[in-house]
């Protein structure tokens, strides 16, 4: 029935012209009148139809009244089942709406890399299996690609490394930040599961993984939480040294206001300072507890200020402390201290049973696993392990734990901006605002995009893969504030629109247009909120693609 009621609009066309007397292209097209004006529309590009195609869709054209009995007659027309629509062109059509799809171009190599963005975004993986992803979604209609493999993906990594600053500049150009003058900044690792990677090395893992080398990443974001710039290290960068390439970013590429630099604490310390001054910027950024009781021991900040609601010092060099105590987090250190100390005593308790049961089980190695365990769970400064005989028991140092209880939830926040130029509440919540720093970093790293395992070896395709990543979470940013109040998570939503499939329309067994599935209540609703409109019909593109490898083969060797 969509067939007859598509071909029986008495205003519909086949507009057929010669374009630069080279070839000819064939427009199905509809004109109707809006404000008085007549004006046209046009359904799809017939171009890459055959001659009897064609002839076929003017003749059903010059006869609308007798459509349906020619359908009925002309077995020729068949339909079968398409590629998965609803999920990619969501996707593309919100990366075109960001500027991504601009800022890549409209060439091969951006066509492959907008491939990359919309793989990553719906399975992550590997090139091989972007590729393989182009046979099930409908990846090659939506960007008008029609052959490629896996090795071209890796080189179009290459081209992706080359062309970041471009890319970032182009998108920086078409986001404008509500804040203009403030950035965030942080870093974080990503373990690798090889030692070949050109970028790799030990050094700080935040992952926790002993023994495997890793990358550092920065990842520079405006003060909404949209990335910006991603910056890939080796794995032995510290954090501080990764400062200075994001001030020379900022001061030649995202400058032209007044800039304040937001880090977290141990990032920018005294030489970073010096360094962002000599370029006229400012800085947000935390102290450690360190320096906290330097700045209580000097009497710069007295105990008492964290009892307020939020207060701030101003010394005569200029710094502010903002000063403030988190009654929330305290509670949540101490319920965990309370955890951690039952936790022990559970474990003194084992080892008391195995001291009686165990008759030639020797004290001292007990008592020097449970001082190993305690030292673990951070609780060693005011926890002593004691042995009356073959006894043991658990003693609290009253006064050390007073003094950890005390800082509970107490943090100081440090900037050079003057209060007419940012209030103490203004400085505060910027401070916060690393959170949406955090939170690209979780989703980068884990289920949502999983910039790990990298698969690359070279440097320039490892930045080029993390660039990737990181286009992939703006999409994922901007679609999680358009599903903020949906009940399903970013993936559930997706599959969801995942199964809005195409049906394919073949002529005289050959392929000629898709139509596009009508959504369910949940699916339209998805779209919009997502600000996205589906195409009735879509060109069709013949041929499967193919794997450089078969996969067959690999499994095989």
């Amino acid at each position: 029935m969509w067939l007859l009621r598509a071909y029986l609009i008495s205003t519909m066309y086949i507009d057929t012209s010669t374009v630069h007397g080279k070839y000819t292209r064939h427009l199905l097209r509809t004109s109707y009148r809006e404000n008085g004006d007549s004006k046209h529309r046009t359904i799809v590009n017939l171009s890459h139809c055959p001659d009897d195609v064609i002839a076929a869709f003017k003749l059903a054209l010059r006869h609308k009244d007798n459509l349906a009995e020619l359908i009925a007659i002309d077995e020729s027309i068949s339909l079968h089942q398409g590629r998965s629509f609803g999920a990619v062109w969501t996707i593309h059509q919100v990366a075109k709406e960001l500027g991504i799809v601009q800022a890549l171009g409209n060439g091969r190599d951006g066509k492959l890399a907008m491939l990359q963005i919309i793989a990553r975004v719906l399975e992550q993986g590997s090139r091989l299996s972007a590729v393989r992803l182009a046979n099930r979604h409908a990846l090659r209609e939506i960007l008008d690609l029609n052959s490629f493999n896996e090795d071209d993906l890796y080189a179009n990594l290459d081209w992706l490394a080359e062309n970041q600053a471009k890319i970032e500049n182009r998108l920086f150009a078409l986001n404008p930040s509500p804040d203009k003058g403030l950035y965030l900044y942080d870093v974080t690792s990503s373990y690798l599961e090889g030692t070949q990677n050109e970028l790799s090395a030990f050094g700080y893992n935040r992952d926790k993984k002993k023994g495997k080398r890793q990358i550092v990443i920065g990842l520079l974001c405006d003060s909404d939480g949209k990335p910006l710039s991603v910056e890939v290290f080796s794995g032995n960068t510290q954090d501080t040294q990764t400062v200075s390439h994001q001030i020379d970013k900022l001061s030649k590429r995202f400058g032209g206001v007044p800039i304040t630099l937001v880090g977290d604490r141990g990032m920018i310390k005294a030489p970073q300072i010096d360094e962002l001054a000599s370029f006229g910027m400012h800085y947000i950024t935390a102290i450690t507890k360190p320096q906290i009781k330097t700045l209580l021991s000097n009497g710069t900040i007295q105990m008492t200020m964290f009892d307020q609601a939020m207060t701030e010092v101003i010394t005569d060099e200029g710094t502010r402390y903002v000063v403030r105590r988190n009654p929330v987090r305290a509670a949540q250190l101490q319920s965990v201290r309370t955890d951690k100390l039952a936790s022990l005593q559970r474990f003194v308790d084992s080892r008391n049973k195995y001291l009686a049961d165990h008759s030639r089980a020797q004290v001292e190695v007990a008592v020097r696993k449970i001082t190993s365990k305690s030292v673990r769970l951070v609780i060693s400064d005011w926890l002593m392990v004691h042995a009356d005989g073959r006894q043991l028991s658990l003693q609290v140092n009253l006064e050390q734990l007073q003094e950890a209880e005390k800082f509970d939830g107490c943090y100081v926040i440090k900037t050079d901006l003057t209060p007419e130029q940012a209030s103490k509440e203004v400085v505060h919540d910027r401070y916060k605002d690393l959170s949406q720093v955090e939170w690209a970093f979780r989703t980068c790293k884990t289920t949502n995009l999983e910039v790990r395992p990298v698969f690359v070896r070279r440097a320039d395709r490892t930045r080029g893969h993390v660039f990737v990543v990181m286009l992939s979470y703006l999409v994922v940013w901007a679609l999680s504030r358009r599903w903020w109040d949906v009940e399903l998570t970013l993936e559930e939503s997706l599959d969801h629109l995942a199964g809005i499939e195409m049906v394919e329309v073949r002529a005289n067994g050959r392929p000629c247009c898709n139509k596009i599935m009508v959504p369910d209540e949940l699916g339209t609703r998805l779209l919009e909120k997502a600000k996205v409109i589906l195409p009735e019909i879509t060109p069709a593109i013949r041929g499967p693609v193919a794997t450089r490898k078969a996969m067959r083969k690999r499994r095989a060797s």
